[in-house]
């Protein structure tokens, strides 16, 4: 068992090195995810991705007999949910995309690729003779409390007090559904729908709804980080991926009594867009911690001591019911 955060790989033993029939993956996971796959054989490693899972679904990632040495894996949560809980230290750095992508020689990156950590993965055949690897959680969720707590994490994210994001059935949950149904004109059977997690990310994306949404109106991709002050600490999260011409509610749990946002528009590279010079970005004077990559920090003291980057916020009005933060390119 591979853990990291509260994310873990869950694999039993591989019975041969040639895989028998189709190779799946299986999401026990309460976030939608993307995974890419590496094939190492014969001293040569290819990669393909991505493969979009929803919560307690399975998705066949190669078709038929699959003869490698190693079969690897690398996998993501959707950008709406900020702060990834996966690992991304796989001991083989192996080149990925942002789009869909098939990469042949995928240990020497090229333009618009970059490097991505993937973890060998040692799948179980199971009884229709095809081979499964699971993605799981700590909380070790069966199937039916995966897509539940998936349901919840969406909600909380929309706006909804589905809290906490525990897999359990319970009055609070109903409510919040109860609520983002109606306000979606969905009904009651909705939730039973397989799109149904397609619904949702849509409705964290879209402009209207209780918290804090940004919208992207540039022509760039934004990254954008949350700090939310809940009067002990702050904790600052991101990052989270917003398209052009697309919003997204990033996650505010609580009642914390500021608020603030800092976004900046990137390339295909993920490089801040400069335009005359200058960084293109939507910050303010308040000063907290971030890194490159993915994060979740509580502690925003001394950032450059402890490799971090000290990045400037702004303050975020949240005295009325939702507050919408525009990014437009000058």
């Amino acid at each position: 068992m591979i853990r990291a955060l509260v994310f873990s790989l869950l694999f039993v033993p591989f019975i041969s090195t040639a895989a028998r029939a189709d190779l799946k993956l299986c999401n026990r996971m309460s976030y939608v995810v993307e995974a890419a796959i590496g094939i190492d054989d014969k001293g040569g490693t290819a990669t393909r991705g991505w493969f979009r899972i929803d919560p307690a679904a399975c998705r066949v990632v190669a078709q038929g007999t699959l003869n490698a040495d190693r079969i690897l894996l690398h996998a993501r949560a959707l950008a709406v949910y900020g702060a990834s809980p996966m690992p991304q230290d796989g001991s083989d750095k192996l080149c990925i995309a942002n789009e869909n992508f098939v990469i042949a020689a995928a240990r020497q990156c090229r333009g618009g690729q970059t490097q991505a950590g993937f973890t060998e993965v040692k799948p179980k055949t199971d009884d229709d003779g095809n081979t499964v690897a699971y993605l799981a959680e700590d909380s070790e969720y069966d199937d039916e409390q995966a897509r539940l707590a998936g349901i919840q994490r969406l909600l909380v994210i929309a706006g909804y007090d589905a809290s906490p994001i525990d897999g359990v059935d319970g009055p609070k949950t109903q409510t919040a559904l109860s609520s983002f149904l109606k306000t979606r004109g969905l009904g009651p059977d909705a939730p039973l729908a397989a799109n149904f997690f397609d619904t949702m990310v849509d409705a964290v994306q879209s402009p209207a709804g209780p918290g804090v949404t940004w919208c992207n109106d540039s022509q760039y991709r934004i990254m954008a980080s949350i700090a939310t002050d809940d009067g002990t600490a702050v904790t600052t999260r991101g990052w989270y991926r917003i398209e052009a011409g697309k919003c997204l509610h990033p996650d505010i749990t609580g009642q914390p009594r500021r608020v603030f946002s800092f976004a900046e528009a990137v390339d295909t590279d993920g490089r801040t867009i400069k335009i005359n010079s200058r960084p293109l970005n939507w910050g303010g004077g308040a000063t907290f911690c971030t890194r490159e990559t993915q994060f979740e920090i509580n502690d925003q003291t001394d950032c450059g001591g402890r490799g971090l980057n000290a990045t400037g916020y702004a303050t975020v009005d949240t005295s009325a019911a939702g507050k919408t933060l525009r990014f437009a390119a000058p």
